[in-house]
């Protein structure tokens, strides 16, 4: 039986897309390809795919010696991807883009969650061929509707009125995630409740941390920032709600929209390009804060309308199943197996 060794560390930073990503295409391997291959994480040991999921400085060393088996690198991010992120000083800064960079060149082959990064990954010099799109995935027992009195008691435990119309943002409190564009709306709308679950991940070096903690610590009375959430009480989050709004200025596929898919909640995000390829026919869209604050108003009113999101979401929800991204794991791992094989002959 082949083996994958899975090196991250993803989870030990709560409140990270990527950690949750992490945790979902593990369990996916392990119960959907147990028959062919044996999982370890963060092994000693070679294993016949060498797969890493963050770019940690002792996988660096550990890729470079690596020469036997694959080394298979996940990318979750890009140097363009962590402007608005995390705030360093250019030198600093500098030297972290051109690491990144290296990293994903010490692999042999890469995956990435968007199929529209594969054009920047070749514009950085990586080899367009030995990159593959394999799309984020989340469990529907992990993320499901749940009954009208949970969710009633769900709102009474964060203190939200039954009636309210909840409008909810999730993701790290950060300046690329559009938390500003989430206050204001919030304050266009005093009617509604705008809940944030996030928090500093990255603490004082987080773009915009000043600003935006003075925000977090003073929200507006219709504004609840929750900190960060434990993943196995969001999907409680995402039944509270009635629309996910995430206004992200970049993103490459955050795993909150396919939590909140999976839920049926209706989706609403900035108009990026990098949406188009993975996600057009399951979301609403806007540009600016009136399109968004059109767009939240109809949702909570015309009813037809909100259903129509809703089914939107659904559909994006089916899309994205298990079975469906399984497969592409399946031909790549056995791709790659047998590629080691050859070249090792």
């Amino acid at each position: 039986m082949k083996i994958i060794n899975m090196l991250s560390s993803a989870d030990k930073v709560k409140g990270q897309g990527v950690g949750s990503a992490y945790l979902e295409q593990v369990a996916l391997v392990e119960n959907g390809l147990k028959n062919q291959f044996e999982v370890k994480i963060n092994s000693n040991k070679k294993g016949d795919i060498m797969h890493y999921h963050t770019i940690d400085l002792k996988h660096y060393l550990k890729a470079i010696v690596s020469k036997k088996p694959v080394n298979l690198g996940y990318v979750h991010f890009l140097p363009e991807t962590i402007d608005g992120s995390i705030k360093l000083p250019k030198p600093f800064r500098k030297v972290f883009d051109s690491y990144i960079i290296s990293f994903y060149k010490k692999m042999d082959y890469l995956v990435t969650v968007n199929p529209y990064f594969i054009d920047l990954l070749e514009a950085h010099g990586l080899d367009r061929s030995k990159i593959n799109y394999i799309p984020n995935y989340v469990s529907s027992n992990k993320f499901h509707p749940l009954e009208k009195n949970i969710i009633r008691n769900g709102k009474e435990r964060f203190k939200i009125y039954d009636n309210d119309f909840v409008v909810l943002g999730v993701g790290q409190v950060q300046t690329r995630k559009g938390v500003m564009d989430f206050i204001d709306l919030a304050k266009k709308n005093p009617d509604k409740t705008f809940v944030w679950a996030g928090g500093f991940s990255f603490g004082a070096i987080t773009d915009g941390y000043q600003e935006l903690k003075e925000v977090v610590n003073n929200p507006p009375v219709n504004v609840k920032f929750l900190g960060i959430i434990d993943r196995k009480e969001m999907n409680l989050i995402y039944n509270i709600a009635d629309v996910l709004f995430m206004p992200s200025y970049s993103e490459l596929f955050p795993m909150a929209i396919l939590e909140a898919m999976s839920v049926g909640t209706p989706i609403l995000l900035r108009d990026l390009d990098i949406y188009h390829a993975i996600l057009d026919g399951y979301y609403l869209k806007g540009d600016c804060l009136n399109s968004f604050n059109t767009i939240i108003n109809q949702l909570s009113y015309d009813k037809n309308y909100y259903n129509e999101a809703k089914e939107m979401s659904k559909l994006g929800s089916v899309f994205y199943s298990k079975d469906h991204v399984l497969e592409q794991w399946h031909d790549l791992y056995n791709q790659l197996c047998l590629e080691s094989r050859v070249s090792n002959e």
